[in-house]
């Protein structure tokens, strides 16, 4: 009990972090992009912008510019003391804020209790975070920057060197599946409907979670994913009128399937054979 409480407050503090990855890793991006194609056209850029990165400016309300106290950044409790508000504006603080928190917590929680201390906890805790600053983005702009996707893949291939979540082989075989599944999809969709169904990223994505669970875990990713995309997809087309036209981010889908696939994949593998042995 004591370790899932620990695991719980520090990914309350973790949570606050993922806030500000969410935020500004796009900006930060979005920044070297326009300085690559600045460079590449040869355009003057004598003006020197301020410096942004994940470190600097510090904390501040996206409003007024307030820069946030020690007490107004609390994760979860000063949303709540605060009444959902900035201290110095007044202006209403976005409740994605304590939520990101709040969902760090719980996976945390959830997490420790399922692995127990030990290394496997501590890099399955930094891919839950990661999925979830991911997620975040994806939602936000429909991006899956590859500071995360392809560091994380790597970082996947490292921790099954030791064997932590399954082999070598099949995590170099689940990152190379995980990465030409979709591709060939995307392909198949493209020569047939002459649109995009899926977005670099999610090949990216998927690669980075066949390396860490290796390729045995893709099918289960791909089909829990997809289901509840589906599922989440048609309930916004037919219950709130989204346009259908309008494309839906399957990172955060694939991210959950992966988390999921984590914790219980070899339970549901196994349910699924005999399953299949039964029909």
């Amino acid at each position: 009990m004591t370790l899932i409480i620990i695991a719980g407050i520090f990914g309350l503090v973790i949570g606050s972090f993922l806030n500000v990855v969410i935020y500004r890793l796009p900006i930060v991006i979005e920044r070297n992009w326009r300085q690559e194609c600045a460079e590449l056209l040869q355009i003057d850029q004598t003006k020197v912008s301020k410096v942004f990165n994940l470190s600097l400016p510090r904390s501040h309300c996206p409003h007024c510019q307030h820069q946030l106290t020690i007490l107004e950044n609390i994760p979860l409790i000063s949303y709540l003391w605060q009444r959902a508000k900035c201290t110095f504006c007044d202006k209403k603080i976005h409740f994605s804020y304590p939520l990101v928190e709040a969902i760090s917590a719980i996976l945390a929680m959830i997490t420790a209790w399922h692995f127990g201390f030990n290394w496997t906890l501590l890099a399955a805790l930094t891919l839950t975070w990661a999925l979830i600053a991911a997620s975040g983005i994806d939602i936000k702009h429909q991006i899956l920057p590859d500071n995360i996707t392809i560091s994380f893949l790597w970082l996947g291939i490292i921790c099954n060197l030791f064997g932590l979540y399954t082999d070598i082989e099949s995590s170099v075989i689940g990152a190379i599946i995980g990465y030409l599944s979709l591709w060939t999809v995307y392909w198949i969709y493209k020569l047939i409907t002459a649109k995009d169904g899926l977005g670099y990223g999610d090949f990216k994505l998927l690669a980075m979670l066949g390396a860490w669970l290796g390729w045995q875990a893709l099918l289960p990713i791909i089909l829990i994913g997809s289901l509840v995309a589906a599922t989440v997809g048609s309930v916004l087309i037919f219950y709130y009128g989204k346009d259908k036209n309008i494309p839906i981010a399957f990172g955060p889908y694939l991210a959950a399937a992966g988390w999921i696939t984590l914790l219980w994949g070899d339970i549901i593998t196994h349910n699924y054979l005999i399953w299949i042995s039964q029909a």
